[in-house]
């Protein structure tokens, strides 16, 4: 077939439907990538540094000069590649903005909704590192002792409790909590089936961080003036009954 002028150069061969290129190779053919539209200029590409440097050596059997490689390679690599942390874009756990509720604040009673210690009545004292609040019954008073919560299983109350005298030990963090776990040993003969899980034992440290903080707060509740009322509230669970709402309710 005959081109003509103004005529395209990617047709339809016959009437079989067939075009005789493909879309990529019609546009490799129009080279469409070289051009630079107008009123753009074009970049220069940065010029490739050499691999290969000439250096002199000294002494007179040496030719004087030799080329070497610019960047000198590793005197040793790894056999195996160890664990590493991937970069990703997205922000890290520990690089998050820590927030905290407006009606939370050092001191307020809050009602847990979820765990083992839901429905009770506990002071919060300080939001840790990783977000969590740190609260406690006191144990005494509710059994609930030092523990960490999210703030998303909380009812925030307007009772609030002054703590501003009351001195948390600064180890009582995050790592404070993290459970010690055992180096698994492999089982002998005959021992598959004896093997018992270890119970969870409270260490002296704890007893005596509990007992300091409790004896506190026990000692800020004493200075207010309806300490027999906010004791018995604390004792207390939160508990509901027929015809009570929730969401019609004032903490």
């Amino acid at each position: 077939q005959t081109t003509m002028t103004g005529s395209p150069r990617n047709y339809q061969l016959g009437r079989s439907g067939v075009m005789r290129w493909t879309s990529s190779a019609a546009f490799s053919k129009k080279a469409k990538y070289r051009f630079v539209k107008k009123g753009q200029k074009a970049t220069k590409k940065a010029a490739k540094k050499p691999t290969m440097v000439e250096k002199k050596i000294g002494g007179d059997k040496n030719g004087g000069t030799r080329m070497v490689q610019a960047k000198r390679m590793r005197k040793s690599y790894e056999t195996q590649e160890l664990p590493h942390r991937l970069q990703t874009r997205k922000n890290r756990f520990r690089d998050h903005v820590r927030k905290l509720r407006a009606s939370i604040t050092p001191g307020t009673v809050l009602i847990p909704v979820a765990g083992p210690y839901k429905g009770r009545h506990v002071v919060f004292l300080k939001q840790l590192g990783t977000g969590l609040l740190l609260v406690t019954g006191p144990y005494v008073l509710n059994g609930c002792p030092l523990r960490r919560i999210n703030q998303r299983y909380v009812i925030a109350t307007k009772t609030k409790l002054d703590i501003k005298d009351i001195s948390i030990p600064e180890k009582i963090n995050d790592q404070y909590f993290k459970k010690q776990r055992t180096k698994k040993t492999k089982p002998a003969d005959g021992e598959i089936f004896e093997a018992k899980k270890e119970k969870y034992v409270v260490s002296e440290d704890r007893k005596e961080d509990q007992v300091a903080v409790d004896k506190q707060i026990v000692a800020a509740i004493k200075k207010r003036d309806d300490k027999k009322v906010f004791f018995s509230y604390l004792k207390s669970d939160f508990n509901l009954k027929n015809h009570q709402y929730p969401h019609k309710m004032v903490f």
